[in-house]
């Protein structure tokens, strides 16, 4: 008694803390032939007749019963269940294991199952977790892959797309092969995997290694590219597996592989009995966190205990986590969250009595451990608060950021085909009921829209009639670092949840890069430059004006004195964004800065350049200025550009950097082919990168923004450049920049067309001719002009049939016909380029 009343605090922390479940299974209808003895064992069959005799079912019958306040005895506890049925039952159980948030692996499947929307009756927030194996094991059994047109890469693609609206993966791959995955496995060996399941009895469940190697390979690179966390199976399950397969040592060579090195992975049921393996893993590797769902409250309480003592003994308190594993019935939530209370009370209780820990800081460990840890891992909204049960999601989200702080609204970000950032804006507490995954509706019209009108220009085919789904892609949810009531999130264009939409912009990139992996297992990485203006209002004989912010030259001290309290909190926003800056500076024009972002994946790269100008746009105004990306918003002055550095990866190896047996004036064979790819479409590339008639006042000789079609090493005066940064030998490049882009351009359209035309390159094997090492101008009677005009860019990609291809067709005819809009308006209205500042 004394050392209850020395723990009061903590054991109300651990009584109180609204938990969230991060891993567990569907409910079952009342009427399910499910049977309910399973609530307390993983045994089937003859085995789970015994079940009624082992530790964890005789304490966990008592405390059903406590619940129910009946007799304690099977009978009287399902004679209870029949009578009050799954509302009142499911209300009981989990309004006392006060769940906020459940993440649901619906990948087992349960007679009469519910669906995940009817699970939102019990918890504010369902998650779903995608099983891989289940999936494909999904696709592999259905009736289109019985013939002879399937391969491997129809496989892929069939797999790839059904990666939507998910908070993580996991993989059961120890209870088919065992956790001693191979990452290299090829895709030959893959292949022939595929081939042999196929010849198999259906339906099937797959059981080849090499292809469930492949598969939880491909998915850990779609989890790295998403930012998806990746649920593993670890330690003990039912007879289906070899426990002897399941200890999570044998993850090494995956934990090891760079390509993998920032996929969060969480091992599942504490790793029983490997619980000290799984410590060790998450307190040596950066990526690994552990989760004790199952072994409790499967286990006896001794058991319990020292599972949870082992995960840690070495493993950070910030990687530990929470689940039920609650499957079929409520009562299996409800005995999860009861006993994993009581369990971690008593595990920091004892870790404050040997004086590792404070009572406060064992306090702050039950709030990471039931919560934060799982909202930080898996990007989730949900309330601080109690749970009121019998409102179902009435109450508003909050973002895991500022649990103290009410969001009201969440900005729904897409990017139109000319460039323009656009969002709509639903109240959170509908965003996080319906919204997050059935979307908002939008007109097909929205993507044929121009800079100077809001209606479809004539010949993109998209009118008023027809509507698409703008569904929210959760990992990319972020909290408003100026406006903390407010969060945003990009959007994915689909004709239904889950099918993407031909116009998506996003999609095209998506699908242009698969292309790229699949074909030449290459993936390409982005940094972006983004120069802007900073105008300040300047009102005269009641006459609006926005003049330059200073008038300083490039790299000025003064300039970046001046304007160093607006930059610091523009850097600031973008690092609470998770948004890198390499560099910032003043440029050449009057009030022109640029900051420089850090290379990632080009898909992020895209999301995170769009993000950047709302954070900068955003500060901006909160200073009383203007921030434009405008391309040339003084004719008179220099212009700006969004010049985006690029670089080729293979199993996280540069691989369009040379060496001393491959090497093209420092390039490998793939990236002189690349670059090759690029040079030859960039007429093409243009109408993409350029959009804007106003692109062209910016792209002259002599202006460091590309004017002549060529290439050099480190010449800023070529629109291809390829760099030397500090730390490469001067012999190699990294990497190459393309001048001509700007913020008109939308960036997943700039960069599809990039790698469209580098995919080009590749596939022919095309070569670059010798480069220009002198500024491009003294040469202009040999070399040719890149467009000096949007209408030349627009009919190079009129008959340019690799983008038309791989891009799609209907998008780029729609951005062909919103490009001849802009020429014709522009041309007959050349004053309505002043109220562009506004828009870009």
């Amino acid at each position: 008694m004394e050392m209850e009343a020395r723990y009061a605090a903590l054991r109300r922390a651990t009584e109180e803390v609204a938990a969230v479940d991060a891993h567990a299974h569907n409910l079952v209808d009342t009427a399910s032939a499910f049977p309910f003895l399973r609530c307390f064992s993983e045994a089937e069959g003859d085995a789970l007749a015994l079940a009624p005799h082992s530790l964890s079912f005789k304490r966990s019958l008592r405390d059903i019963a406590a619940l129910y306040n009946c007799e304690a005895s099977l009978d009287k506890v399902e004679e209870f269940r029949r009578a009050e049925g799954l509302k009142s039952i499911g209300s009981k159980c989990f309004q006392a294991a006060n769940i906020s948030a459940i993440l649901i692996d619906d990948g087992i499947t349960f007679d009469k199952m519910l669906d995940l929307e009817s699970h939102k009756a019990f918890a504010p927030v369902v998650g779903r977790v995608l099983r891989i194996e289940r999936l494909a094991e999904t696709i592999i059994n259905d009736e289109s892959f019985s013939g002879s047109s399937w391969t491997l890469d129809s496989f892929t693609e069939s797999y790839v797309a059904k990666l939507t609206q998910i908070v993580a993966l996991k993989s059961i791959a120890a209870y088919r092969s065992g956790l001693e995955i191979s990452p290299n496995v090829s895709k030959t060996d893959a292949e022939d995997g595929l081939r042999k399941e196929l010849t198999g009895p259906r339906p099937f469940r797959i059981t080849n290694k090499n292809l469930i190697d492949y598969i939880f390979t491909i998915s850990l690179g779609m989890a790295v590219s998403f930012n998806l966390p990746v649920q593993i199976h670890t330690g003990f399950g039912d007879k289906d597996l070899d426990l002897r397969k399941c200890n999570p040592l044998h993850l090494r060579a995956v934990l090891e592989d760079e390509r993998f090195a920032n996929c969060q992975i969480v091992l599942l049921h504490a790793s029983y009995p490997f619980s000290k393996e799984a410590s060790y893993l998450a307190s040596v590797y950066s990526q690994v966190y552990l989760d004790f769902g199952l072994a409790i409250p499967k286990l006896s309480v001794h058991g319990m205990t020292s599972s949870v003592k082992e995960l840690l003994e070495l493993a950070p308190i910030k990687k530990v986590m929470f689940s039920t594993d609650g499957y079929a019935f409520p009562e299996t939530y409800h005995l999860g969250a009861k006993r994993a209370r009581d369990v971690v009370y008593r595990v920091l209780a004892a870790a404050c009595e040997e004086g590792d820990l404070t009572i406060q800081e064992a306090i702050e460990a039950v709030e990471d451990i039931f919560r934060r840890n799982a909202l930080r891992l898996y990007k989730l909204n949900v309330t601080n608060g109690p749970i009121n049960h019998e409102t179902s999601i009435a109450c508003d989200s909050v973002s895991l950021s500022s649990a103290a702080e009410d969001v009201l609204f969440v900005r729904i970000i897409w990017n139109d085909a000319s460039g323009q950032h656009r969002c709509r804006v639903v109240p959170a507490g509908r965003f996080y009921q319906i919204t997050r995954n059935k979307g908002v509706g939008l007109t097909f019209a929205a993507m044929g829209m121009t800079s100077f009108c809001d209606g479809p220009a004539d010949g993109t085919n998209l009118t008023g009639v027809g509507e698409i789904r703008l569904v929210p892609d959760m990992p990319t949810l972020m909290r408003l670092p100026w406006s903390r009531r407010e969060e945003m999130v990009m959007a994915d264009m689909q004709i239904r949840p889950g099918e993407a939409w031909e116009y998506c912009p996003r999609n095209a990139l998506r699908k242009v890069t698969k292309v790229l992996l699949d074909e030449f297992n290459v993936t390409m990485k982005a940094g972006f430059e983004n120069e802007f203006f900073l105008r300040r209002k300047l009102v005269s004989n009641g006459v609006e004006q926005w003049v330059p912010y200073d008038n300083t030259n490039y790299c000025s001290t003064s300039a970046f004195d001046g304007a160093s309290s607006i930059l610091q909190e523009v850097y600031s926003s973008l690092k609470a964004s998770d948004i890198v800056v390499e560099q910032l500076h003043a440029e050449s024009g009057k009030g022109q800065f640029e900051i420089a972002l850090k290379y990632i994946l080009c898909t992020l790269a895209a999301d995170k350049l769009m993000y950047a100008r709302e954070v900068i746009k955003s500060v901006a105004r909160k200073h009383g200025l203007l921030a434009t990306f405008l391309p040339k918003p003084d004719l008179n002055d220099i212009g700006s550009g969004s010049h985006v550095h690029l670089s080729l990866w293979e199993n996280d190896q540069n691989v369009f950097m040379g060496s001393s047996k491959d090497n093209f004036h420092g390039m490998s064979k793939t990236g002189e082919q690349f670059l090759a790819g690029v040079y030859h479409h960039l007429p093409s590339i243009m109408a993409f990168t350029a959009p804007h008639p106003n692109s062209y006042d910016r792209i002259q000789p002599n202006t460091w923004s590309g004017a002549y079609l060529c290439w050099g090493k480190e010449n800023r005066e070529a629109p291809l450049r390829t760099a030397c940064p500090p730390g490469v030998p001067l012999d190699l490049v990294s990497n190459f920049e393309i001048k001509s882009f700007d913020a008109c351009a939308n960036p997943h359209l700039g960069l599809a067309a990039i790698v469209a035309a580098g995919i080009d390159g590749l596939r022919r094997g095309l070569k670059l001719p010798e480069p220009i090492e002198s500024n491009p101008a003294d040469y202009a009677s040999k070399l040719k002009r890149v467009p000096q005009n949007l209408q030349e860019s627009v009919e190079s990609l009129s008959a340019d049939k690799v983008m038309h291809e791989l891009i799609g067709d209907k998008l780029v005819t729609a951005a062909i016909a919103i490009r001849k809009a802009e020429i014709d308006h522009y041309a007959k209205n050349p004053g309505a380029f002043n109220d562009l500042i506004h828009r870009y």
